[in-house]
């Protein structure tokens, strides 16, 4: 069960550091991009916007927490990785499409695929036979 905990911990944090990323970003195309300034402007930066660094310590954060989770003897890669990119995936499309500073819009198919998607990571879920 420790090792599910982790898989969701990864997987939440893993969508969430790629939300701060991409709100940590908005502005700076207009200034040359991340990287007008060289690798180390681009290091400054990141660690001088907190949106940016916040994300930075989530992919951090979820790169630990599903190590921790791949660790487990009963949790299977070819279930791990579906849920942690199809879970994700889904968790920044809902936020994307909802949150006021990012209000992307999506069309009912993409919508579609993404809970085809879901579906999908559900019927592997369902179907991975358990370790003896």
């Amino acid at each position: 069960m420790k090792y599910i905990v982790a898989l969701v911990g990864a997987l939440v944090l893993n969508a969430v550091a790629n939300l701060c990323m991409k709100m940590g970003m908005k502005g700076f195309e207009a200034s040359g991009g991340l990287m007008a300034g060289g690798p180390v402007g681009a290091v400054k930066t990141v660690l001088t916007t907190p949106v940016l660094l916040g994300g930075l310590i989530c992919f951090a954060s979820n790169a630990f927490l599903y190590m921790f989770a791949l660790q487990s003897k009963t949790l299977k890669i070819s279930l791990a990785y579906p849920l942690m990119v199809g879970g994700g995936y889904a968790i920044i499309a809902v936020v994307a499409a909802l949150a006021p500073s990012l209000r992307e819009r999506m069309s009912a198919g993409q919508w579609v695929g993404v809970f085809l998607i879901l579906t999908g990571v559900i019927v592997v879920a369902v179907l991975t036979p358990a370790e003896a």
